[in-house]
């Protein structure tokens, strides 16, 4: 599957603001419901749901296959999609991070 027909298939996030995701308490990395982040944005709320909030190993590689086709782009081309650079960092590097979803004022 590609990852257009990948995101019809997860939850929505109208309700969300963005996403945090953090090292403990300290915020390490931010995804912004704005256009050009609203496809990672979907990935990685789905990812906090379906694994409670938490992104490890076994959560990352689930990302890697959610974003598809721009995998291979960012092994490719690093630094060019920090999304998923992320999560071939929790993987290399062994990290524990938290996601958190960020709920839309009024939503």
């Amino acid at each position: 599957m590609d990852f257009k027909t990948i995101l019809e298939t997860l939850p929505t996030i109208d309700h969300l603001s963005g996403l945090s995701v953090f090292d403990g308490e300290t915020p390490l990395h931010h995804i912004p419901a704005i256009a050009g982040k609203l496809g990672s944005l979907r990935v990685y709320n789905a990812l906090a749901q379906e694994f409670n909030g938490k992104l490890d190993r076994t959560c990352a590689e689930k990302g890697l296959q959610l974003f598809a086709e721009h995998t291979a782009d960012a092994k490719q081309f690093p630094g060019k999609h920090p999304n998923i650079d992320l999560l071939f960092a929790v993987i290399t590097e062994g990290k524990e991070y938290r996601l958190v979803p960020e709920i839309a004022e009024g939503k």
